[in-house]
């Protein structure tokens, strides 16, 4: 049994989220959750101000994880995985600025692999018969209330992650991963093998910001899985 910490944007729906997950894809491991309490941005600009900054330390000092990290330090963790939103709208937002994130915090076993979801957390229920997947986008550079947006759109199952059954996870899951191979190869099917997120941004940057200040809505979570398990490991647990 080892411990994996997820970093969290914010305390509340990410949390939620991976408590549902952890029903069905983490009986194995000890799961502990922190928060950040700020942007990505802001994170870089903390780290940018110290090349020496540890990020296990930087978190252990954020007064919400005070209590929650007390006991531990960052030998207790195999694994650090780091969820932030994009939040292309942000006035601190910086497109250079994530891709070089990006490059420093993609090894999960010394500061931690980022993983972004487009816009925000809440893409992994952006959901409905009525939307087409695959081709949705939503705009980048604008506050377009996109909570609001998903609320409204989504289908009533998607709602409620506490509500999540395994085949409800399988079906996002599956769509996600879909997307992402659609946002690299142009095809939207189960991939072959996982992209890093700084291929999936800079094809995010490539085909949707700079041609018309979009993002294509995807979820984080499904491709961390798909990344934590493997291609054939992953298709049997989602077999089941």
């Amino acid at each position: 049994m080892s411990n994996i910490l997820f970093v969290f944007e914010g305390e509340k729906t990410e949390a939620q989220l991976v408590n549902s997950l952890s029903n069905f894809f983490f009986n194995e491991n000890v799961v502990i959750k922190c928060a950040f309490c700020a942007e990505i941005y802001q994170l870089h600009n903390a780290i940018s101000k110290d090349n020496d900054l540890d990020t296990f330390t930087l978190l252990k000092e954020i007064p919400q994880n005070k209590e929650i990290l007390s006991e531990f330090d960052r030998n207790d963790f195999a694994e650090i995985y780091l969820f932030f939103d994009y939040d292309g709208h942000s006035t601190l937002a910086n497109d250079d600025d994530l891709l070089l994130m990006l490059e420093l915090f993609n090894e999960e076993t010394e500061s931690g692999k980022l993983l972004i979801s487009y816009p925000m957390v809440e893409s992994i229920k952006h959901f409905s018969d009525k939307i087409d997947f695959k081709h949705l986008k939503v705009n980048a550079k604008e506050n377009i209330k996109y909570k609001s947006i998903v609320n409204s759109d989504c289908d009533n199952i998607y709602q409620n992650f506490s509500k999540y059954t395994f085949e409800i996870w399988k079906f996002l899951i599956v769509n996600h991963l879909n997307k992402m191979n659609f946002i690299v190869n142009d095809d939207f099917s189960f991939p072959k093998e996982n992209y890093n997120q700084y291929e999936i941004f800079k094809n995010q940057l490539d085909k949707y910001v700079k041609i018309d200040s979009t993002i294509s809505v995807l979820s984080s979570f499904p491709i961390f899985l798909f990344d934590y398990y493997g291609h054939k490991k992953f298709l049997k647990i989602l077999d089941n």
